[in-house]
């Protein structure tokens, strides 16, 4: 017990989420992620993810959660927009993309929106980045708008538009990137006339 108790400091003085597909492959059994439950050392966030009780809770949480549960989802939409800081705005859900035809994950404490996409749209703009040691995948600011814009009957076309001036007045992609993204997207002839109304 104490040698796997030791092996358990690492995640147990983190500050973020850990799952026990990790703990399993440090060598630590699935009998003391109960033991420490029972004794409040750590809390059970989602099916088969972890969080120390001391950790900062930070605003990535939902992220990283997403990633350890789903690890083949895709952060897009209004949970990009606010990873890129398109908004200081937080979306109750997170909003996750999926390849066509993948199984969708049941989820308890974490509420989620899934959006399928066919594999070049899927595969398109996707951008890794590591938070605390788990990556997170999320789009590209560019395929982010592109994907407003193909969504918008779901969000909101004031949401796209929105987007699209931020992005394009903070510098966060070129023309030509969002409209890469965008004919990948379908949603070329939505999108022109109002990036032409920024770009006279």
């Amino acid at each position: 017990m104490d040698e796997h108790l030791a092996k358990m400091l690492k995640w147990l003085e983190s500050d973020r989420p850990f799952s026990v597909a990790e703990t399993l492959a440090a060598g630590i059994p699935r009998h003391i992620l109960t033991h420490l439950c029972n004794q409040g050392a750590i809390s059970r966030v989602e099916h088969g993810i972890y969080l120390p009780v001391n950790a900062d809770v930070t605003e990535n949480l939902s992220l990283q959660i997403a990633a350890l549960r789903v690890p083949n989802g895709v952060v897009c939409l209004l949970s990009a927009l606010r990873f890129h800081n398109f908004t200081t705005q937080v979306s109750p859900e997170i909003w996750l993309a999926l390849r066509q035809h993948s199984r969708i994950p049941a989820m308890s404490c974490l509420p989620a929106r899934i959006v399928m996409l066919s594999d070049v749209p899927f595969q398109y703009g996707m951008e890794e980045h590591d938070i605390d040691g788990i990556k997170i995948r999320v789009y590209s600011a560019a395929k982010t708008v592109a994907d407003c814009f193909k969504f918008r009957n779901r969000i909101g076309l004031d949401v796209a538009l929105e987007a699209l001036r931020d992005g394009v007045q903070r510098k966060l992609f070129s023309v030509s990137e969002l409209m890469n993204a965008a004919k990948v997207c379908r949603v070329s002839k939505i999108i022109t006339p109002y990036v032409e109304s920024i770009f006279p």
